[in-house]
């Protein structure tokens, strides 16, 4: 495991060393072996994706150290395999797998009968930029449907580490368009009530977006209605926030994990993970105006409650700044936006949850709009955890604190 400062763990798994024939044979047994026994136990008990990833990233990190395969493609490949299925689409709901700007999206309309234009959603999903797919939300997706009578448009971008920073958000941003160009003609929405949204860093892409589109605001196309965040990544500027702190080893997202995927979504530079989280990437003359936003002065008292504690200025390295500055710019740290880009962003929901690293993330963001006079709703999850909405209609494995998020 490697060690952040006061002995804060990120993970980083340990490497099984393989030199000899005998060796070579018995890690392939052992190997083999852990994954029929993880295969037995998911089909017996029906594991989500998000509980299975600390096992397939491990397995995975030793795939990638012997020089097998990349531990994304390990873990997207068993993920296709093994934990998306699909199930029947039930009555009432028409699913189409379809192409917006050659981008692949798959739709979800209501079947019932209706007067006028539905609203719709346009849904991006998590997964760190590199994982997640449209099947991995498809369940949450189907649901929302149906139950809002909602067109939801579930939006399969690109993923690194085969593509980077801002292949996802230009996919985002095709498709959204494509959308809103042909709503109402071919899908009998109203393209005036159309809102983005998605969880985690796909929350981010979302808040992105908005902020991308109020931009360019020419009025050929209507900007989205509304922005949906689910413990949405807002930043990377600050990895000792409290709530970094606090639930820094607390799945089903790490401290370290979470630099580890801005990291991909940037270069795939991972050797400066441990940069990133000293805060050695932040000049100097940004810190007092990032101070202003970020200070956790600005959180409700009941966030500091668990404890935290403040850390001296970390030393600025110039090099490790010309290498990831992309990730303080607002399309890849949304919180860092200027107030006159906020200040066009559309009406807000974020809901955030107590046991996730991200939680002040989307807190201050909260507040940042409400200084400026923005509509936001805000809703916080306080036995929750990041990833949560996986484990929505998972039988014994249904969390009753997920039935909020899905509901909500």
């Amino acid at each position: 495991m490697m060690q952040g400062r006061q002995g804060q763990v990120f993970p980083s798994f340990d490497v099984v060393i393989v030199n000899t024939a005998s060796q070579r044979i018995t890690f392939t047994l052992t190997f083999s072996i852990k994954i029929c026994l993880f295969l037995f136990f998911f089909f017996k008990h029906r594991l989500p994706f998000v509980i299975s990833l600390p096992f397939l990233f491990c397995q995975g990190r030793i795939l990638h150290r012997l020089g097998i395969c990349h531990q994304v493609s390990f873990i997207r490949w068993f993920v296709a395999c093994f934990l998306c299925r699909l199930n029947p689409v039930p009555a009432g709901l028409r699913v189409k797998d379809l192409k917006f700007s050659e981008v692949p999206v798959r739709v979800y309309e209501p079947s019932t009968a209706r007067d006028g234009l539905r609203r719709a959603l346009v849904y991006l999903h998590g997964g760190g930029w590199v994982l997640g797919s449209i099947d991995s939300v498809d369940e949450v997706c189907r649901h929302i449907a149906e139950k809002s009578d909602t067109t939801v448009v579930s939006v399969g971008y690109r993923l690194a580490p085969e593509h980077r920073y801002p292949a996802q958000l230009d996919d985002c941003e095709a498709a959204t368009c494509h959308f809103l160009s042909v709503a109402e003609a071919e899908f009998s929405v109203d393209s005036r009530r159309v809102a983005v949204g998605g969880d985690s860093t796909g929350a981010n892409l979302a808040a992105a977006l908005c902020q991308r589109l109020a931009g360019k605001e020419d009025g050929h196309l209507p900007s989205p209605c509304a922005q949906v965040l689910i413990y949405p990544a807002l930043q990377m500027a600050d990895f000792n926030l409290p709530s970094y702190q606090q639930n820094h080893a607390v799945p089903i997202l790490f401290r370290g994990r979470m630099a580890f995927y801005f990291l991909q979504y940037l270069n795939g530079d991972t050797s400066l993970c441990q940069d990133v989280l000293e805060g050695n990437h932040v000049p100097t003359e940004l810190r007092p105006r990032y101070e202003t936003w970020l200070s956790p002065s600005n959180l409700p008292p009941e966030c500091l409650a668990r404890g935290f504690s403040e850390y001296p200025a970390p030393e600025y390295d110039g090099e490790v700044y010309h290498i990831i500055k992309a990730g303080l710019e607002p399309e890849v740290s949304p919180l860092l936006a200027d107030d006159s880009v906020l200040q066009k962003t559309p009406p807000t929901f974020i809901l955030t949850c107590e046991y996730d690293v991200l939680r002040d993330d989307g807190i201050l963001y909260k507040k940042r709009l409400l200084d400026l006079k923005k509509d936001v709703t805000w809703q916080h999850v306080r036995d929750g955890f990041h990833g949560m909405i996986n484990f929505f209609d998972q039988g014994w494995l249904t969390f009753p604190s997920a039935q909020p998020i899905v509901y909500s």
